[in-house]
């Protein structure tokens, strides 16, 4: 494996400040679990915060790729990136120097 540049470097930072929050980490799972798209409202229901606390959150996880929030006329439907569920662990691979499991 080659060593991080900048670029990948600030981009993984990124990821993992991102998931560095508590009610963010939760938010993810709930969407990725739900398997359909998720409403804010229905988040907001589950989590137990408020509607501008989990706006603010969504916009966090978005801004990082992790989930999509689209509109749907008054509503916002909330999707997961499916494409971080390979792309996530393969950044903590590289940043640890581990390629196919073993350290380099």
């Amino acid at each position: 494996m080659k060593r991080l540049d900048e670029k990948r470097s600030s981009e993984y930072a990124k990821w993992f400040r991102c998931l560095s929050e508590p009610t963010r980490v939760r938010i993810l799972n709930l969407v990725a679990l739900s398997g359909k798209a998720m409403t804010v409202g229905e988040i907001v229901e589950v989590v137990e915060k408020s509607q501008s606390t989990v706006s603010r959150h969504l916009q966090v996880l978005a801004d990082s790729g992790f989930v999509f929030v689209e509109q749907d006329g008054v509503r916002s439907l909330v999707t997961v990136n499916r494409k971080c569920m390979s792309d996530l662990p393969r950044a903590a691979a590289e940043i640890m120097g581990v390629a196919g499991g073993r350290r380099r």
